[in-house]
């Protein structure tokens, strides 16, 4: 699990990607237990984010599940199982603040996975 967040905040980052946050929401749901919430200033650049995600997660053997949102470049969502990326152009993620909706899952230090 560890090399998997590893892998998709050091993509994320190198796409400039802004304001990670990463969610441990296991004791709280059986629909994984990671979420990592990220933005991107422009529709071109939450898509770039998304296919450098996606294109490390698998070369590095990680099989994405399921994707959603893609070609409208405001909210992507890769399902990898226990690790769901939500890849969120800025003001869509303000107005969806998955963050409150999920306020009682523990905030994780990214600094220990770059």
């Amino acid at each position: 699990m560890n090399e998997q967040l590893s892998i998709i905040i050091k993509s994320a980052d190198d796409k400039k990607a802004f304001d990670i946050k990463v969610l441990e929401i296991s004791k709280l749901t059986s629909i994984a237990d990671f979420f990592v919430i990220l933005s991107g200033n422009s529709q071109r650049q939450v898509m770039a984010i998304s296919d450098a995600i996606e294109e490390k997660m698998y070369l590095n053997g990680h099989d994405l599940r399921h994707k959603e949102g893609y070609n409208s470049g405001k909210w992507i969502l890769l399902d990898y199982g226990d690790i769901i990326v939500h890849v969120f152009h800025k003001e869509d993620r303000e107005f969806y603040n998955l963050e409150r909706l999920w306020a009682d899952a523990e905030n994780i230090d990214i600094e220990i996975y770059n």
